[in-house]
């Protein structure tokens, strides 16, 4: 039937428009790279000891529990109370499980052992009986109320001992990370009650599926409020978000507003993240070895040595955090460096005259300093570029200040270094060390190790290279690249033109070497600017690699910088760099950022047929195919034209004799379903009345299938029933009687108002899984988002199951109904792509008139009057 009601060019259009998103679907469920977290292990068996709650506490909330996380000799020692270690509240997510603390808090406990327990960190955990708080949004205040009652209950645990805490660090994923934000709203919460907040792939910026108004206003009360006292919110806040393989929030939700130049929180996607660098999906976040080694490393540094707690110093905080999840400079943290070391000892001291150097060092048995005059090359360079494949944390390079050739003491450099997967470099630009003489690279005595260190002196212009990136809709058939020629060890491609989210390309790298031996990595950088989302591909030269460049952030308006793709090369090989536009990227940009608006637009298709259907019964007397109103009027400069997708599928004891708007059991089976509304659930009764709309549906389509297969075997009846249908023309008279066309154009008014009923059922299936999920608790959903909706679908519904075409269709009430989805369409969008909770709303009210048109006549008896 589609397929008879669309012309071939439509056709073609519709499946052009499917393909296209089937390409952007791909790129976001499958183009990113494979997961390279490794598995974080328990090496003794992980129990969880309940924490005993006040007895009114845990009445109030039945389904939520605190939990203790130990394992082995630990577990067993601390199920005896007081603690005495640092506390940490890890608040699972989205149908989260408070099992998921495990992978933190053992490697949390293998750091303490490494020490002797000198410090240790105690996680507990909350059970939120696996909430869909991402769905429904109504238990979030409870959640967060529940939380400011857990960190009490914690805090009283360690009462009485030499270093009591006064307060506890969160670990928040996914929604548990918005809970945590939440904990300041309250009126009696107390703000130093946290002094630390790490978030893991939570979405701050706005829910990923507004699905109901609690979960915005939830998100409005939150964010408005760190809006509003952004100066006095002293807590240091890190968001770490998954990147590209996390497809269920993306990462651009992650980034916490930068509101002020005192702000204390930090934004930063997994792949930047030193040590880490790799991308993770949102349940591996919280196992990711990698990312939870670096996150246990952060938190021992954060401790007070005086307080044995972490410490209430926010500059340190910072410092910490910048260090472990920004750049890490390859040496353990210090919070007052010593700018100056001693360069002193038996040691050789051998100076380097050249612009370019290497040194290859293997059982090394004396200490060697190698020393470079910055006099001459100030002169012809602007910087110095040194990299070494020696990953230790020791000081590796210095600066001299006014000597000849060789000093007692220098600057040290090593700070400024940044650590990459098999190499720490260090770039310095020579007008920023006037007072410096001369460069010193330390080589250390090492036995059976090897490692090689490199420096060269260069003008800034030669390593820089402008690459234009190609335009949006020259979908990859085009390409621009950069040949590398000179023999240097990094670069600098400046990636011009790019700074928007719908941007995407593919880049090639090809290297060919000369001459190599062995074998030689390279390191390629896409370095954004703007935020913390740098990300790093690592290639075994010579070899072709394929780097995907997008963005989770577009550029600011007032920001100047440049997207680079920093390489670092050998001087061995040549590269050729390819930027040419990847048009499947690009798809899987308007999926990820646009995707969630897809419902709007489709209940905003249905609109628009719906309302061409109530105009042709105006003026034709007649209701046309439901595909043929939606090929006529979904055009796609009104909609998005991937709602074609959506395919007709609705379909399967006499025809009814008489039109009956109101049968008598209609008002018990409203009130009813009210009742039930009302003392349960709203989408609960919402579904019911779905099933009940169903039922009228299957039971027409059976009587119409009846009537044309009687009227098939004895076509005299049939003939007879017309004419003595025809008898009946006056309907002051008689009553209306229904025949197999206006059954057949009720069908069709029935099915569009399926498909609008279909979506107001999906809209509201959030509530109705947290209230089965949360039935044993209480039988009430409160607050309830459906209600409202509820009071007023139930009725229309219950009416328009009992309405034929052939009782509308002279409604004074018809024309205005049918021009009502217009602009109600445009609502849908305009209100409805980001809140979707505010779809029903719209799409009601031309159902609701449809309804009233059986009580509004143009002439002749009301259609009340229909029996």
């Amino acid at each position: 039937m589609f397929l008879h009601s669309v012309n071939l060019w439509n056709l073609a259009f519709y499946a052009l428009m499917v393909f296209m998103a089937t390409l952007g679907l791909w790129d976001v469920f499958f183009g990113f790279e494979e997961n390279k977290c490794s598995m974080s292990y328990m090496f003794e068996y992980p129990e969880y000891q309940k924490i005993e709650l006040p007895k009114k506490l845990a009445k109030r909330y039945p389904a939520y529990e605190l939990y203790l996380y130990g394992e082995g000799s630990y577990a067993e020692e601390h199920k005896v109370l007081p603690l005495t270690g640092i506390p940490v509240l890890f608040l699972p997510g989205n149908a989260g499980s408070y099992k998921q603390v495990r992978s933190i808090g053992s490697i949390a406990l293998r750091k303490a052992e490494d020490i002797d327990f000198k410090y240790h960190f105690d996680f507990f955990s909350v059970n939120f009986n696996g909430e869909l708080v991402a769905l429904y949004g109504g238990s979030l205040q409870k959640q967060t109320k529940f939380v400011h009652e857990c960190i009490k209950t914690i805090l009283k645990l360690y009462k009485g001992q030499e270093f009591a805490p006064k307060s506890v660090a969160i670990i928040g994923h996914s929604m548990g990370g918005l809970v945590a934000r939440a904990l300041l709203t309250l009126k009696n919460f107390k703000h130093d009650l946290i002094n630390l907040l790490v978030t893991q792939a939570t979405p701050h910026v706005a829910p990923v599926m507004p699905l109901d108004r609690f979960i915005t206003d939830f998100y409005m009360t939150v964010n408005n409020y760190w809006i509003l006292n952004a100066r006095h919110i002293n807590l240091t806040t890190l968001s770490v978000a998954g990147g590209f393989r996390d497809y269920q929030v993306r990462s651009g939700l992650t980034f916490l507003p930068k509101l002020s130049d005192h702000t204390s929180a930090l934004s930063v996607v997994s792949s930047a993240v030193p040590k880490t660098w790799v991308s993770t999906d949102h349940l591996s976040i919280v196992w990711c070895k990698q990312l939870q080694l670096t996150t246990v490393r952060a938190f021992f540094d954060l401790i007070d040595a005086d307080t044995k707690q972490i410490t209430q110093n926010p500059k340190k905080k910072l410092s910490v955090l910048n260090h472990h999840f920004i750049r890490h400079p390859a040496k353990h943290f210090e919070e007052n460096p010593s700018i100056i070391s001693d360069l002193t000892g038996t040691s050789m001291w051998v100076p380097v005259k050249v612009s370019k150097w290497t040194y290859v060092a293997y059982n090394e048995s004396d200490k060697i300093y190698f020393t470079f005059p910055l006099a001459n090359h100030r002169k012809i360079y602007t910087h110095v570029y040194c990299q070494s494949t020696m990953l230790d944390t020791n000081s590796w390079i210095f600066g001299c200040i006014n000597s000849t050739s060789m000093c007692r003491q220098g600057v040290d450099l090593s700070w400024k270094a940044e650590l990459l997967p098999t190499i720490k470099s260090l770039t310095l630009r020579l007008q920023d060390y006037p007072s410096l003489s001369h460069l010193v690279v330390y080589v250390p005595s090492i036995h059976g190790s090897k490692f090689v260190v490199d420096c060269e002196f260069f003008k800034k212009e030669t390593r820089s290279i402008q690459l234009p990136v190609t335009h949006l809709f020259s979908f990859g058939l085009s390409s621009r690249k950069v040949i590398l020629n000179t023999s240097g060890l990094f670069y600098n491609i400046e990636l011009l033109n790019f700074g928007q989210i719908y941007q995407a390309f593919k880049i090639s790298v090809v290297s060919k070497c000369s001459a190599v031996k062995e074998e030689i990595t390279s390191i390629y950088k896409l370095h954004i600017p703007w935020s913390y989302e740098d990300s790093l591909t690592i290639a075994q030269v010579p070899s072709t690699t394929e780097i995907p460049v997008k963005l989770h952030i577009a550029q600011p308006e007032n920001d100047s910088h440049v997207a680079l793709l920093k390489m670092y090369t050998s001087s061995d090989c040549q590269y050729e760099v390819t930027v040419k536009t990847s048009f499947s990227q690009i798809l899987g940009q308007v999926v990820r950022f646009h995707g969630g608006a897809l419902p709007a637009y489709v209940i905003s298709s249905i609109l628009l047929a719906y309302g061409g259907q109530l105009y042709s019964l105006f003026s034709t007397g007649h209701c046309l195919e439901y595909a043929t109103m939606l090929d006529k009027e979904a055009k796609p400069y009104k909609v998005d034209p991937f709602v074609i997708m959506i395919k007709f599928l609705l379909g399967p004891s006499e025809l009814p004799k008489e039109i009956k708007i109101i049968s008598p059991d209609l008002p018990i089976l409203t009130i009813v379903l009210i009742i039930v509304s009302w003392t349960t659930c709203g989408a609960f009764a919402i579904l019911l009345t779905y099933f009940y709309y169903m039922f009228k549906i299957v039971h027409l389509q059976a009587s119409l299938t009846t009537f044309k297969n009687s009227q098939t075997v004895n076509p005299k009846h049939s003939r007879r029933s017309e004419k003595k249908s025809n008898h009946h023309k006056d309907p002051a008279v008689h009553p209306l009687r229904l025949s197999a066309n206006d059954a057949e154009d009720s069908l069709r008014m029935h099915s569009t108002v399926m498909n609008l009923l279909t979506w107001i059922v999906l809209l509201s299936m959030p509530s109705l899984i947290y209230w089965l999920k949360n039935l044993r608790y209480y039988f009430k959903l409160n607050p309830d988002p459906c209600k409202p909706l509820a009071f007023i679908l139930i009725p229309t519904m219950a009416l328009l199951g009992n309405t034929y075409t052939v009782s509308v269709k002279s409604s004074k009430l018809l024309k205005t109904t049918s021009q009502f989805p217009l602009p109600l369409a445009v609502g849908v969008i305009a209100f409805g792509s980001a809140h979707l909770y505010r779809v029903p709303c719209f799409v009601f009210i031309p159902l609701l008139l449809h309804a009233l048109c059986n009580f509004i006549c143009s002439s002749g008896p009301c259609c009340f009057g229909i029996i």
